[in-house]
């Protein structure tokens, strides 16, 4: 999973990514103070893979892991090269969902780009920017199109296609709203221009470190989340420079900081759950000899499809797979235990994996 997080210029998107990823670039309160992207690795907080290793003594323990990229300030105007250009617009595109921060605190000694809080704004100027980016993209599949129309007539139908996604992103409606209603083939079409505004959004609300617990009684987050209702999309709530002083803190002082501002999980623990939940990713389990390991894979797959998220070699000579449920080993005790309790059940290929399945997978090739 790849996230890009986006946002106007010093509304903390670096001293968030500091926070997620340790990786302590300068986070200045100027303007286009992060001029080149950055890119940090995170592991997935999985406390099931402990609790595994340790019931099959095991040292290994290799979560799932996140990718996170900070993309510099965009300002209006960013797609025709403002402020630090369109070349971070290419980023975005490399990317599964984006994490737009939005700035809900105020701080008379923190500057905005635009001189004032104003969330509506803030949301408005960064959606037009990625809009008029996947314009003028498909504007120029349009003008392909037209020429290769010229020589074949089937084409004639992506032409229609293309023009009705420019007209609806000249209302200012994103390519991700589109989705719902298209067929699979024009689905099909839409995905294969790798459109920025396709991609998932998830709010983060940056906030003070003393209104993060009672977020509705700030008046800059209620406006955020309004924006968001409509979008169908989420809304976190979070204070990225009280999650750097977490970051810094062993396990022990990081659940008291916690408590005492009234929260029971950190910011980056409701990411990651939230961006599972916006991306339709559950976690599968291994467990052999030497680790206990966690893959990413989409809900809804099927058990050779996960198998060859391991290997294609799995997927090649699936045969069947050993599926238990997290829960019904953990209270078994034991995977023999479980085992002859009948927790532990033979799947066939159309088997639908589920979040926390414990699975070893059998094949030939």
């Amino acid at each position: 999973m790849k996230l890009g997080i986006v946002g106007l210029p010093n509304v903390g998107k670096s001293t968030l990514f500091n926070a997620l990823t340790n990786a302590k670039v300068e986070a200045a309160n100027y303007p286009f103070s992060t001029k080149e992207r950055n890119v940090g690795v995170v592991t997935v907080p999985d406390d099931r893979l402990v609790n595994l290793a340790d019931m099959h003594s095991l040292q290994k323990v290799t979560p799932a892991t996140i990718e996170f990229v900070d993309i510099p300030g965009l300002v209006s105007g960013s797609s025709k090269g403002e402020g630090l250009g369109n070349k971070f617009l290419s980023d975005i595109r490399g990317v599964d969902s984006i994490v737009h921060v939005v700035r809900c605190f105020e701080d008379d000694n923190v500057t905005h780009v635009d001189g004032y809080i104003g969330p509506a704004r803030d949301v408005e100027t960064i959606n037009l920017e990625l809009i008029f980016s996947d314009m003028e993209l498909v504007e120029k599949r349009i003008e392909k199109t037209k020429k290769a129309l010229k020589a074949d007539r089937k084409f004639a139908r992506d032409l229609e296609f293309y023009e009705f996604v420019l007209s609806q992103l000249g209302k200012d409606i994103p390519a991700r709203a589109l989705v719902a209603d298209l067929l699979s083939d024009r689905e099909k079409l839409l995905a294969d221009l790798f459109l920025l505004t396709s991609k998932p959004i998830l709010y983060l609300a940056n906030m003070s470190e003393s209104e993060v617990a009672g977020c509705q009684g700030n008046a800059h987050y209620l406006e955020l989340s309004k924006i968001a209702e409509a979008e169908g999309a989420v809304v976190l709530p979070v204070c990225a420079k009280a999650e750097e002083e977490i970051a810094e803190l062993d396990e022990g002082d990081k659940v008291h900081f916690l408590e005492d501002m009234g929260l029971s999980m950190s910011g980056l623990d409701r990411l990651v759950e939230a961006g599972y939940e916006l991306l339709g990713l559950i976690s599968m389990i291994t467990v052999n000899q030497k680790e206990v390991r966690a893959w990413t894979i989409r809900n809804g797959l099927k058990a050779p499809q996960a198998a060859g998220k391991i290997h294609t070699d799995f997927e090649k000579g699936f045969i069947r797979a050993a599926v238990v449920a997290y829960d019904d080993l953990m209270s078994a005790g034991s995977y023999s235990a479980a085992r002859e309790k009948a927790y532990v059940r033979s799947e066939g290929r159309d088997y639908v994996m589920r979040d926390g399945d414990v699975t070893l997978f059998r094949f030939n090739v």
